[in-house]
């Protein structure tokens, strides 16, 4: 028998472009979860580099390891000077009625 020998998945390792970046975060948005939204953000933030965001930020790195997890509870300030420092925003989609009944 082969012993098999796994490592964890980092979604950090596959965002090498701004296309990507750009995808997964929507993707991520289009869950409606803060939590989901905060963890996807720190991805990004690693994929970039997490001191240079914290030097574009104002932010400690601590700071924003700890509010960019699936744990964190990042207030909404944070995350707008994160998505600025990290080039991309959010925008606004109007959503189809739902269905009465």
């Amino acid at each position: 028998m082969t012993d098999i020998k796994l490592s964890k998945w980092d979604a950090a390792d596959h965002l090498n472009t701004e296309q990507d970046i750009a995808l997964y975060l929507e993707a991520c948005l289009e869950e409606n979860d803060p939590a989901l939204l905060a963890a996807a953000l720190g991805d990004i933030a690693r994929a970039r580099g997490m001191s240079q965001l914290a030097r574009d930020t104002g932010l400690t790195r601590e700071g924003l390891y700890k509010a960019l997890s699936a744990e964190g509870n990042p207030s909404l300030a944070t995350i707008m000077k994160v998505m600025a420092a990290l080039g991309v925003k959010l925008h606004a989609e109007v959503l189809p009625p739902r269905a009465m009944g």
